[in-house]
């Protein structure tokens, strides 16, 4: 039980570390990417101004003149590039290779592009101006390949997601430690409390029997016993019986957490299933429920046969207490490969939603005032459980209010 609460509180604590470590690292990246961008737009403005000065609008020709201050192979090798445009924006010529291929944007005002598609390239468009009114004669577009960007995105993308991997193992080392030193204080005051919780139930057990002989020897004897005095003793007697099945039952189920392996043997679940229909038929018969059976043989399992007949037992008594009279209480076992699947199965009044992860808590109990019989004492489905981890194996329930339960019970054979 520690063991999966540890595993838990150290899931919990790598999601939530995981979780921080992937928002900081999200956030470094994007603030990492925008510092790139607006780097490269202001080399690419720096770049777009001075060939925008190289430019010279020829009012004779109504052209713009393209100088030769740029070296193309130098721009090739930077993995940038230079358009010209005229107003319309027709391409006059261009230099480099890493050209946008995309038309002017509607405001040439400034104006950053990026290419999404490969090769990715971003670009900047300025005006280019008359020297003399300072009125635009045409565009300039500067471009640069995206790629070195990526790149060093990428390795930083690697470096983050190693370091957030890196810092997860550390993290979970250092958590395996940590939630054993936390929940060692837990595990010591819930063995003291197992331990007090025997050591009560077998000292109460004594005094328990003496009380409840004495009262069986004044009910068999009641001559000059008055009549109302007759029905305190049964009174005593009938709560005598519970006190000692409660203290019986907490006996089980710490016997069960502290020797989950004792007394192993070879049984036939079958035949200890139809042993048990027999002798509940009665009881069923009486209540007017149907009992009914579907079992496949043979069904062999390792295990204690005490403890997997209080497991079934506690089962089918559960159902019978739940479900109505003129309802049905149904019995299934089958083995599918290694695994071994025994179901019972009501038409009974149902769980809630809300209620069906309590269920196997110790001490809770359904609403009272919904049951068709006397509530024991919410200990029947704890112990269940607990017989069934004892044995490597599981219990688990679907359930829908007015319509019924099902338990299934799951071994590995």
């Amino acid at each position: 039980m520690f063991q999966a609460l540890r595993y838990r509180l150290l899931l919990s604590y790598l999601l939530v570390l995981a979780s921080i470590l992937s928002v900081f690292a999200i956030a470094v990246r994007v603030v990492f990417t925008q510092s790139l961008t607006q780097q490269l737009t202001a080399q690419l403005r720096l770049l777009g101004q001075g060939a925008a000065a190289n430019a010279v609008f020829n009012q004779k020709q109504g052209r713009i003149i393209v100088g030769k201050g740029f070296s193309t192979p130098e721009l090739i090798a930077r993995e940038r590039a230079i358009q010209w445009f005229d107003l319309q924006g027709h391409l006059i010529t261009q230099q480099g290779k890493a050209v946008l291929a995309l038309p002017l944007p509607a405001s040439t005002e400034d104006s950053v592009q990026i290419q999404a598609s490969q090769p990715r390239v971003q670009g900047v468009t300025l005006p280019i101006l008359d020297k003399n009114d300072r009125q635009p004669v045409g565009y300039v577009r500067v471009s640069k390949s995206l790629a070195e960007q990526d790149e060093r995105l990428q390795r930083l993308d690697l470096g983050l997601g190693g370091g957030i991997f890196v810092a997860l193992i550390l993290s979970g080392v250092g958590g395996i430690w940590l939630t054993r030193q936390a929940m060692l204080p837990i595990e010591e005051n819930f063995r003291r409390l197992k331990q007090f919780t025997a050591d009560a139930s077998h000292e109460l057990r004594s005094p328990l029997m003496a009380i409840k002989t004495n009262v069986s020897v004044a009910l068999k004897y009641p001559n000059g016993m008055r009549p109302a005095d007759a029905e305190k003793f049964e009174a005593i007697a009938s709560a005598t019986t519970q006190m000692v099945c409660l203290t019986e039952d907490l006996l089980l189920l710490v016997r069960t957490d502290q020797t989950p392996g004792r007394d192993r043997e070879t049984v036939n679940l079958a035949s200890m299933l139809a042993d048990l229909i027999q002798l509940y038929q009665s009881p069923a018969a009486v209540k007017q429920v149907e009992l009914k059976s579907e079992l496949s043989t043979p069904i062999d399992l390792l295990g204690d046969a005490s403890q997997l007949n209080r497991l079934f037992t506690n089962l089918i008594i559960n159902a019978l207490d739940y479900t109505p009279p003129g309802g049905t209480v149904e019995i299934q076992a089958s083995q599918v490969g290694q695994t071994i699947f025994v179901k019972v199965q009501d038409t009974g009044i149902g769980i809630a939603p809300e209620n069906l992860e309590r269920i196997f808590h110790r001490f809770w109990r359904g609403d009272q005032s919904r049951t068709y019989s006397q509530g024991g004492s919410g200990l029947g489905l704890a112990i269940a459980q607990a017989i069934a981890q004892s044995h490597n194996g599981q219990i688990s329930v679907t359930s829908e209010l007015g319509q019924g339960s099902c338990f299934t019970v799951q071994f590995k054979a």
